[in-house]
């Protein structure tokens, strides 16, 4: 995907969420009156308590410790080198104790910028791999991801709270028929304008996965190749950690668009690598991959995925090439 379609994209959606957001409010709010006036400055509040604290819930529900210099010199002056290229400050290098190779970058404004990696992803991944997922979750913050994403996903919350709560008000209200069935159809409209903006929000959150690739192979030498390699790895090695543990929960849906790759979509994405042999390397790994065609139930997958489909994702990287 070239950069002035990658753009064009970004910013068309942006609008389209913005637009459909103001319309849609302003004809619920000319149906119902003053009555929800507060409602999208309590979700508004909600939200930026919730981003403000996420960082600290992140820590405990994956097990996240900081890792220092003394600790992992190699990984911290990779990160030092990384930021540097990337003309942002250094984020906390942080280890998630998962199974589950993977990566994500988060933050609050009273948390400071975090980078996170698992011990699977360290386990499972080559250096020169690790080095571009780190460029990758750099990118995010370059980007300002956490933010932008957290404002999108406002938007639909605010009609979802506006249609649920219409609709528990259609349901018990003693008032007349008439304004019971209006609060209904209003509490319907709000949740099919939610599932909209969301599906929109899937969208810009898939364009920004490919923004940040595009980071790493730029700061990265040899960076797309080495992305290319190290996803197609994440993608195989999580399925067989989701396989091996399918009793257990891996606890990794929760925050799952913060990761470089979904673990939801690993049984859908390893189908590209199914019958590959195990002592295949890297690259024939990736050629593979790519030689896959991606079908209509893959493209339809992808419309509710947070992250793009991964064929489609290394062919955006072997464009960078």
């Amino acid at each position: 995907m070239s950069l002035w379609k990658l753009r064009f994209s970004l910013i068309g959606t942006l609008a389209v969420i913005i637009g459909l957001s103001t319309l849609f409010f302003t004809f619920i709010m000319a149906l119902a009156g003053v009555d929800l006036l507060f409602m999208p400055f309590l979700v508004i509040i909600f939200n930026m308590i919730q981003w403000l604290i996420a960082p600290y819930l992140i820590d405990a529900m994956y097990r996240v410790k900081e890792v220092t210099a003394s600790e992992n010199p190699a990984l911290h002056a990779m990160v030092d080198k990384l930021s540097k290229q990337s003309r942002i400050k250094t984020p906390r290098l942080m280890k998630a104790k998962m199974s589950i190779p993977n990566a994500f970058a988060y933050g609050s404004p009273i948390a400071g910028s975090r980078v996170a990696v698992t011990t699977g992803l360290l386990e499972n991944l080559e250096v020169e791999e690790v080095e571009a997922v780190i460029g990758h979750e750099l990118g995010h913050l370059k980007h300002r991801d956490v933010q932008v994403m957290m404002f999108v996903s406002i938007l639909p919350a605010i009609f979802y709270y506006i249609g649920y709560s219409m609709l528990l008000s259609s349901m018990f209200s003693r008032r007349d028929s008439r304004d019971s069935g209006g609060a209904a159809i209003i509490g319907l409209a709000s949740i099919l304008i939610y599932w909209v903006l969301t599906i929109f929000t899937l969208y810009l959150s898939r364009i920004r996965e490919y923004y940040a690739d595009r980071h790493s192979a730029a700061i990265v030498e040899d960076g797309s190749r080495k992305l290319s390699e190290g996803l197609a790895k994440i993608v195989n090695s999580t399925n067989k950690v989701k396989q091996n543990s399918r009793n257990k929960s891996t606890g990794s849906s929760s925050f799952k668009a913060l990761f470089i790759s979904d673990p939801d979509r690993s049984e859908v994405d390893s189908a590209a690598l199914a019958q590959l042999g195990r002592g295949m390397n890297d690259r024939k790994l990736v050629e593979e991959v790519l030689r896959r065609n991606v079908t209509t139930f893959d493209r339809i997958m992808e419309i509710f995925s947070t992250h793009p489909n991964i064929v489609k994702r290394l062919r955006a990287l072997q464009e960078l090439d």
